[in-house]
């Protein structure tokens, strides 16, 4: 089924009741596979991460993206080097987004199995980027869940077996036949012993729908109006409830509108899904132009959110949301809860994690609620009603 024919036959998200959710990406989709993993860990059984980096290694600047966790401006201006992501920084950071909620507890990486692959020949998002990243999930990941291969000679582009350029050339699709599937392989490390992958001509269906469920005017935030969804032929029987899911993140310049359906269909993914019963969901990022996001990349960098890598980032939110249609599991939301007050300056509320700033002003974490200027003067109770969500008001 062509590109356009998908897009034409967009409808909602099939609810179904598939288990064992797992994620992977590459490049920006690696990054966004990364923070998805962490930032729920609670849900995430694994991560596949292909040229990518640490959690909240941006920090919320897209010049520390380009510069110091991949060379995607100037080569001159690259400052990629062992180490230069600072790890135990990034570590401290998401222990204090665990610690006030804006994330699942650390804990729940613990029992993840991760998978990490680096191109030897990676211009882009060179090696010692991929070896902080793994000492990142030595924290909190047992080396014997860690699986790391850094030792084929590829360019920045997803491996595979069957598809692809030269496994040294750096141009779209950006997917490269390197006699590698780096796919499969990630799937096998993640959930264990598969059946071998039946083919790379898939035998199940692309369902195309409407992201704008999950996202309100998703194409102003950096999504696409439509997603895709793969449903094995195995998974089409009692809403899926035999099936595991598995999200891969395109990465930049790898949106439909960029390569039309060439990761959809070609990264790997949909042969092993045949044969296992695995859905693969296949979000769709979008640009923001002209500056913010040209290449439809992931938002690893706040260039929409600065919650992107907390629970309450809206790409965050929209892919979860996904997911809990996927697996039948319930969005509480924002509802009310048991509530927790803080009173504080807006400048204290920013530094303990409970609000965010654009430009002179101070907003609540989820609410999105304007508190006022960013000072140690002005002061505001914020009440809690849910994981990093927050709203002016006062605790009864």
């Amino acid at each position: 089924m062509s590109l356009s024919t998908l897009q034409a036959q967009a409808a909602p998200l099939p609810a179904m009741k598939a288990k064992q959710v797992s994620v992977s990406g590459l490049s920006s989709g690696a990054y966004m596979a990364v923070q998805f993993g962490v930032a729920y860990s609670a849900i995430v059984d694994g991560a596949g991460v292909i040229a990518g980096g640490p959690y909240y290694c941006a920090r919320g600047n897209v010049s520390t993206a380009t510069t110091v966790c991949s060379c995607t401006t100037l080569p001159a201006m690259c400052h990629v080097s062992a180490g230069g992501t600072d790890v135990p920084g990034l570590a401290a950071i998401t222990s204090q987004n665990a610690s006030n909620g804006s994330i699942d507890p650390v804990a729940g990486m613990n029992r993840q199995r991760i998978w990490l692959f680096s191109g030897s020949a990676d211009t882009l998002v060179p090696t010692p980027v991929m070896d902080d990243l793994a000492g990142y999930y030595q924290n909190y990941v047992p080396a014997a869940n860690i699986r790391y291969k850094k030792d084929l000679a590829a360019q920045h582009a997803m491996p595979t077996d069957f598809f692809g350029n030269g496994c040294s050339a750096l141009a779209s699709p950006y997917i490269s036949n390197c006699g590698y599937d780096a796919a499969g392989e990630l799937l096998k490390w993640i959930y264990g012993t598969l059946a071998p992958k039946s083919s790379n001509n898939p035998a199940g269906r692309f369902v195309s729908f409407d992201q704008a469920e999950f996202l309100s005017d998703p194409q102003s935030h950096g999504m696409a109006a439509t997603g895709v969804l793969y449903v094995p032929p195995g998974c089409e029987a009692n809403n899926a409830q035999a099936c595991k899911l598995h999200v891969a993140f395109h990465g930049c310049k790898q949106d439909q509108a960029s390569v039309s359906d060439a990761f959809i269909r070609n990264a790997g993914y949909n042969g092993w899904a045949d044969a296992n019963n695995i859905l693969v969901l296949y979000p769709q990022a979008a640009p923001v132009l002209p500056m913010a996001n040209p290449n439809a990349c992931w938002d690893w960098f706040s260039y929409d959110d600065p919650n992107y890598a907390k629970q309450s980032g809206r790409q965050m939110k929209a892919v979860k949301r996904m997911i809990d249609r996927l697996t039948g599991s319930s969005d509480p939301g924002p509802g009310p809860g048991p509530a927790t007050c803080f009173n504080a300056s807006n400048y204290a509320h920013v530094q303990e994690g409970r609000a965010h700033t654009s430009g002179f002003y101070v907003y609540a974490n989820g609410s999105e609620q304007k508190m006022g200027l960013n000072n140690i003067f002005t002061r505001t109770t914020l009440k809690r009603t849910a994981p990093d969500y927050y709203e002016i008001g006062t605790c009864p």
